[in-house]
């Protein structure tokens, strides 16, 4: 069950079924090779963590995201996201910190080859370790449930051209602070890159 909620996440949250689009549960039997039970309990989980829409008679749709609402998402991240670093940067063991240098390392790598996909891919999971790392079940719940709101406008954003130059500098500043224990820096860091990202759905033309 859970892994075919995790299979149609991973679809919406690519873009393979973008804001607005029907989700029939006969079609999504087939695409995932489960029963309508199993299709019918991951929309309901989906609809929770808001993602989907699921309305009575009406069927399932990937949840669209006005772009004020997609703004307010930002800021309430902002908040939120500067809590988790700052506890990752107190918390993380010396393995936890290797990683996050591991991934930034992938990340560079992906802006050189110019393979903005990559970068978006790893650039949500450098956040979900983040969340992951600074073991406050509550605040990474709650962050998570907001990424998930916004996912159409973050995934689009981070394919525009230029974006990840923009971007990389700033999970540079977060990724060196966590590393260097550096709370007030880590919170300081991860505030200033919700703030850009604020700033680029203020410019947001899709």
């Amino acid at each position: 069950m859970a892994d075919v909620t995790e299979q149609l996440r991973a679809d919406i949250l690519s873009g393979d079924f973008p804001p607005g689009t029907r989700l029939i549960e006969l079609q999504l039997t087939e695409r995932y090779g489960v029963g309508r039970a199993a299709v019918r309990s991951a929309i309901v989980e989906l609809s929770a963590e808001g993602l989907v829409i699921h309305e009575a008679n009406r069927g399932a749709t990937v949840r669209r995201i006005p772009i004020e609402v997609a703004i307010e998402i930002a800021q309430a991240r902002a908040v939120l996201e500067g809590l988790v670093a700052r506890l990752a940067a107190e918390r993380a063991t010396d393995e936890e910190r290797t990683e996050l240098r591991t991934l930034l390392a992938r990340m560079e790598s992906a802006v050189d080859g110019d393979d903005q996909a990559a970068y978006s891919e790893l650039n949500r999971v450098l956040h979900r370790r983040i969340r992951e790392i600074s073991r406050h079940s509550i605040a990474g719940e709650l962050v998570a449930n907001l990424r998930h709101r916004g996912t159409h406008q973050e995934f689009q954003l981070s394919l525009q051209q230029g974006r990840s130059s923009v971007s990389l500098p700033q999970h540079r500043n977060i990724v060196d602070a966590i590393v260097d224990r550096d709370g007030d820096g880590a919170e300081r860091a991860m505030q200033a890159h919700l703030r850009s990202v604020e700033d680029a759905l203020l410019n947001w033309t899709d």
